[in-house]
């Protein structure tokens, strides 16, 4: 198996289509399917059974798939390894955050990035997905939960604390809760993580067992559009509330886990000159009069 091939064999198991494959590799279908055929001819096994469910490996497939991920790896190793002898500042630099962080605080700071360092190039991928920076997917991330893996380079760059806001319409429409009431009559907006981790919902460390859920996000910058549109109340970052021009509710409560950043890097990419300029210059974004706000 060349490194060509194993590209391909490597999409089509995790993808379990041509279409799929294909798309991942910025290739045309029939140019998956042709190779895979080579492979096969090649290896003289069907390392895929064509089911309903797509392409699913075959007993041969499943040895094949054990020693493409060995070549996956060390070609990735190779090439991480060779970049972070790279001591010129231009280039790719692959990032990845949720959209709040990018549109507040990351844009900026990449304009900033472009004054200083003119040939470096920023692929801002927005997503709440945990992509993998083993991989390569991603060079630098921002998350909102510090990652387990022990091999990464891991920095908190922000700690905000988290409070309660409606907009003016809706305490127009409904007034200010009562915490003894536990939100009884108010109408929510969550954020969907939290309603999956957690049976019962609060805000701000108040039980919310009588309110009702007006809306669901997977996006804190929705969760904030949502409470402006006045569809209901919501948390987020103090700072994000008094910038969206929302009212705060229970000024005197707080929730009692902060909205924490974690700044996530490769350990070898962290020698690359365009990597750590990239990092050094999205890391300082949270050091602004926003990040202060208590």
């Amino acid at each position: 198996m060349n490194w060509d091939d194993t590209r391909i064999f490597l999409a089509l198991s995790r993808t379990h289509s041509l279409r799929a494959a294909a798309r991942s590799l910025g290739i045309d279908q029939a140019t998956v399917g042709r190779r895979l055929n080579a492979l096969e001819s090649e290896l003289g096994a069907k390392l895929f059974l064509r089911a309903k469910d797509g392409y699913l490996l075959t007993a041969a497939g499943e040895v094949a798939l054990a020693a493409a991920k060995r070549m996956e790896s060390a070609a990735l190793d190779l090439r991480t390894k060779i970049e972070g002898q790279d001591e010129n500042p231009g280039g790719l630099v692959r990032v990845t955050s949720t959209d709040s962080i990018a549109i507040d605080l990351l844009l900026p700071a990449v304009e900033r990035l472009q004054q200083h360092w003119p040939n470096i190039r920023v692929d801002l991928e927005v997503s709440t997905q945990l992509l993998s920076l083993g991989r390569r997917q991603a060079d630098i991330a921002f998350r909102n939960v510090r990652p387990d893996t022990p091999e990464l380079v891991v920095r908190r760059v922000a700690s905000w604390p988290v409070g309660l806001f409606a907009s003016t319409s809706y305490l127009a429409r409904f007034g200010e809760p009562a915490p003894e009431d536990e939100l009884r009559g108010h109408h929510l907006v969550a954020y969907g993580p939290y309603l999956e981790q957690s049976p019962f919902l609060s805000m701000a460390g108040v039980p919310a067992r009588q309110a009702k859920i007006a809306m669901s996000v997977r996006s804190s910058l929705l969760v904030r559009k949502a409470v402006a549109a006045g569809i209901g109340i919501g948390e987020m970052p103090l700072w994000m509330g008094e910038r969206e021009g929302l009212v705060r509710i229970w000024p005197q409560r707080r929730r009692p886990n902060d909205y924490e950043v974690w700044q996530v890097m490769h350990p070898d990419l962290q020698r690359t000159a365009r990597v750590r300029a990239v990092a050094q210059f999205l890391a300082e974004a949270f050091d602004g009069p926003s990040a202060g706000i208590s």
